[in-house]
Order: C-alpha cells, then sequence, then structure tokens
C-alpha cells in the first residue's frame, strides 16, 4: 500500500481493485442516494451504472409491490440511518429484497431474494461521514434450501442443517436481529417520550457533562441553542458563575442525587440578549454503567417561573389590597368623625356621610374598571358631576391619567366642590352653572391645573368658620396631592384652582 502511494497510482489502484472485488458493494452518500457500485452489484442486482448513479438508493430499488415491501424497505433504510448516525458499522443478518429480472422472453419481472447486508460508515478527517458502503451477500438458495428442509422433513432437519453449514447461524443471526429491532422501537418509543414531556429532560456524560440528549422543553428553556456534544460551560457559560455546574460536580462525585426547588437561573434567551431571570424545579441524579461506576447525570426538572411570578403578583396584590383597605378605612373614619362634628342632628349627618361614602364609593367603581391601574380625570369629574345633568356643568380639558391615589382624592375634592355649589352656590339657582377647566404644563416634570368657576349662581361669601367640605379639599390637596389649591369667595360666584405635580415618585 505504501509502495502505491508513493507511486501515485493509489486512487487508481483502489478503485480497480474495488471493481474487481467478488463481492457486491455499493457506495452511497449520507442522503442515500448512490455514488458508485462495483461489477459485481451490478451483476447481482441486473443493473447497470448508468441507471442507477446518483439515483436515491429506494427509487433505484424499491424491492416490488408486495406487502412486505414497504417494511423490506423500512429495514434496509433504518440500518442505514443507524450506521450514519452512530458512525458504527451496522448489520443486517437477513432481508428479503426483490430485484427486477428479465424472462427469456424479455418481460421485467421481480424476482425474490434474501440477503445479508454490511453497512458500514466512512469517515473524514474530522470524524464527519462522507460515505456509507453496502456489502450485500446473495443468500437466498440457502434461505430457500433451509425453508424447503423444514417444509419436507420437519424443523429438527432445519435445526439439524442450520447446524451442519454454520451452527444455527441464519436462525441465531434472524434472532438478534429482531432483538435489534424490538430494542430499537423500544427505545425510539422512550425518546418520544422523553422529546414530548412537558417538563425538561437532559442527559449529561462524563465529569465535564457533556450534553447527549436534551429534549424540547430544555431547548425551550434555554433559547433553542445548539447543545449536543458540548460540555455545560461551554454549552451554556452564563450558568458557570451561577452554582448550577458545582452541583453537577457534586453529583458526579459523590453518586447524590441533588434538589432544587424554585431556583433562579439567569439563561440567555436569544443571541447578544443578557440573561433572563427563570424559576425551574430540578433534580440531579448520577447515572451509573453496568459496573456501578458513575458515569453521567440525568437532568429533570420544570420550568415553575409563570408560577413563580404569579406567586409573586398575587403577594403583592394582597399587599397592594391590605394597604388599600386600611386607607380607605382611615378615609371612612375621618369622613365619619369630621361630617359628625359639623352635623349634630343625626338626620343630617346620615345624608352628608353617605353622600360622602357614594363619592368613595364611585371613585372606587372607575378604578375597579381598569383593575386599579388607574382612572381618566375627565371620567372622575363625569362621574362626580353626573347627578346635576350635563347641561349645568362644562367639563373641558385634555386625557390626563391619574394613579389610583389620585383619583380617589380628585373623587372627593369634585363631590365636595358639587355638594356645596348644590346647597349654597351656581347648583342652588335655575340659571347657574359650573365651568370646570384643566390642563398640564412642563411635559417633564408635568403638573395639573384644575379650575373650578361657578356662574350664574348668587354671590358667594367667605364661611364664619372652615367646614369639613374646606377641609377635606385643603387635605386632599396638600396631604394626598402634594399640591397647592386656591379658594375664592368673589361676588360673582365661587372659584377654586388647585394645582399638582402628576408624577410625585419622580419628583421625590
Amino acid at each position: 500500500m505504501k509502495q502505491l502511494a508513493k507511486s501515485g497510482d493509489l486512487a487508481v489502484d483502489l478503485a480497480g481493485a474495488f471493481d474487481a472485488s467478488p463481492n457486491p458493494y455499493v457506495l452511497l452518500t449520507p442522503d442515500l442516494r448512490i455514488a458508485g457500485a462495483n461489477q459485481a452489484y451490478l451483476d447481482v442486482t441486473n443493473s447497470t451504472r448508468d441507471a442507477i448513479i446518483g439515483q436515491p438508493l429506494f427509487a433505484a430499488f424499491d424491492s416490488g409491490p408486495g406487502d412486505e415491501a414497504p417494511q423490506n424497505v423500512r429495514q434496509v433504510q433504518a440500518s442505514l440511518e443507524k450506521a450514519r448516525d452512530t458512525r458504527q458499522r451496522d448489520h443486517l443478518a437477513l432481508v428479503r429484497f426483490s430485484i427486477p429480472r428479465a424472462t427469456p422472453a424479455g418481460e421485467p419481472v421481480l424476482e425474490e431474494r434474501y440477503w445479508s447486508a454490511t453497512h458500514t460508515p466512512i469517515l473524514n478527517a474530522e470524524g464527519e461521514v462522507i460515505w456509507l458502503l453496502q456489502h450485500t451477500t446473495d443468500i437466498t438458495e440457502l434461505e430457500r434450501l433451509r425453508q424447503s428442509t423444514a417444509a419436507t422433513h420437519g424443523a429438527a432437519s432445519s435445526t439439524a442443517l442450520d447446524a451442519m453449514i454454520g451452527g444455527n447461524v441464519l436462525e441465531r443471526a434472524r434472532i438478534v436481529q429482531e432483538d435489534n429491532l424490538r430494542l430499537a422501537s423500544e427505545r425510539n418509543r422512550l425518546v418520544d417520550m422523553f422529546m414530548q414531556s412537558p417538563g425538561f429532560v437532559a442527559v449529561l456524560s462524563g465529569p465535564t457533562h457533556v450534553f447527549q440528549f436534551y429534549n424540547e422543553a430544555y431547548r425551550r428553556l434555554t433559547g433553542h441553542r445548539d447543545l449536543e456534544g458540548l460540555a455545560t460551560a461551554q454549552a451554556l457559560p452564563e450558568v458557570v458563575d451561577q452554582g448550577f455546574i458545582d452541583l453537577l460536580d457534586s453529583v458526579f462525585e459523590t453518586g447524590e442525587p441533588v434538589h432544587g426547588q424554585a431556583s433562579l437561573v439567569k439563561l440567555q434567551r436569544s443571541p447578544g440578549e443578557a440573561p433572563e431571570d427563570a424559576y425551574v424545579d430540578f433534580v440531579y441524579q448520577p447515572i451509573r454503567d453496568v459496573d456501578g461506576r458513575i458515569v453521567g447525570v440525568f437532568v429533570q426538572g420544570h420550568d415553575v417561573t409563570d408560577v413563580v411570578k404569579a406567586a409573586e403578583r398575587q403577594k403583592l396584590m394582597i399587599d397592594e389590597l391590605n394597604h388599600r383597605v386600611k386607607n380607605t378605612l382611615a378615609t371612612v373614619q375621618s369622613i365619619a368623625m369630621q361630617t359628625a362634628r359639623s352635623h349634630p342632628d343625626p338626620r343630617t349627618f346620615a345624608e352628608s356621610f353617605q353622600a360622602r361614602l357614594m363619592a368613595l364609593s364611585h371613585t372606587h367603581d372607575l378604578l375597579t374598571r381598569s383593575h386599579w391601574e388607574g382612572a381618566d380625570l375627565g371620567a372622575v369629574l363625569a362621574h362626580e358631576t353626573e347627578a346635576h345633568g350635563p347641561h349645568r356643568m362644562t367639563l373641558v380639558g385634555p386625557p390626563v391619567a391619574l394613579d389610583p391615589a389620585a383619583a380617589l382624592s380628585f373623587g372627593m375634592i369634585i363631590h365636595e366642590l358639587a355638594t356645596n355649589a348644590a346647597k349654597y352656590g351656581a347648583l342652588s339657582a335655575p340659571e347657574g352653572r359650573v365651568l370646570v377647566d384643566w390642563a398640564v404644563s412642563d411635559q417633564l416634570n408635568p403638573v395639573l391645573t384644575l379650575t373650578w368657576r361657578e356662574v350664574g349662581g348668587p354671590p358667594a361669601t367667605p364661611p364664619e368658620r372652615k367646614g369639613f367640605g374646606s377641609r377635606l379639599i385643603e387635605r386632599n390637596v396638600r396631604h394626598d396631592l402634594a399640591g397647592e389649591v386656591k379658594l375664592d369667595y368673589a361676588s360673582s360666584g365661587f372659584s377654586a384652582e388647585i394645582s399638582a405635580p402628576l408624577d410625585r415618585g419622580r419628583r421625590s
């Protein structure tokens, strides 16, 4: 061989030896197209190179129209694919496969033949499969002899014949082949189960935890990366400093399984993006070989990110609800105490107290519709003044989103202003009207300015003493809204000007 290589004629001589071999060979590409065949293969299959080169193997040879033909094709295809995918030689001890022949009259027919085949992957320097070599042996006559002997003289004679021609080799080969097919089928079902599992599954091999297998759920968890054949530190570099590889090392070294519940892991879901938080329940279990040595780690678990975040949202909502209930109760208590001071008569106390509670309830209704994300100022104004009729209230201003606390405060303020207008101001006169205008200035630090102006009513006079309504307005504006309020009791009618920041959180 070395002399051939030195002479430069190695390729020519190997090709000549390949074609001169009495054993049938066919060379296939990894996608199972015929790339070459020697003369013995052409003779045994009754074909020509021009007819089959470049053709898919199972287009050139389809095993005929019989009921068993598809299964025969599947057997050969499965063996070739196994050799290709595992990079290991695979054998078919016995397969029935029909071959086209011509009758003496020249008519094409399919002749049923029995074959034994060996499929060998041919690798390049990088270990990639570049060819598949199929070596076939036609054992039709031997199989027919065995079958006819069994039919004529019984199973014992057939067994004796097998023993004479090879120690029962055909029967043993057939049993091994059937066992292999059954094991392959069971393995495929197991793989399908893992792949379709809602939980994530991965098989890691060796002390560096190389990915040998992982299912679709694991792919989703890790951003659909191609992990096969990579060590965990290389495949998921963002987890190196998060302690998970240390846990894998511990399982591999001690054989003790490790469990985690709602554990935080930061994973990069898209290339170039920052890692995202995920929460997982998981178990790492050792994988042992037949001698009990630890050879890998089995990873199993569930992505519980949605469950954890839902629990966090629920806790936040409960805390927020507790806060709102306490604030509401404090507001109700304050309204009750101040109303009682201003209305010693039980009947007038009940009317005023009920009206103020209803104002609070109306704003709660608005906030409930938006899931307590806030309310529009115009909607709050319309809600609190609708009892007085739209023809007597003119509301002019742009949409302004109020947070829940500001919405509640404005609801109480507008209720007090409307109540006073109905009792003493413009809304107590038949022709009286109320004009409400608002605007927002300074978009970087937005400030809301609202003007309440009463016209067509009796002259306004300052109260002899400051009532609860005035104190409620001033307290809500200055304390709850962090704003300013100016009340003007002019002879032409009462007016109020309120200014308040809309982004108190950022201003503070």
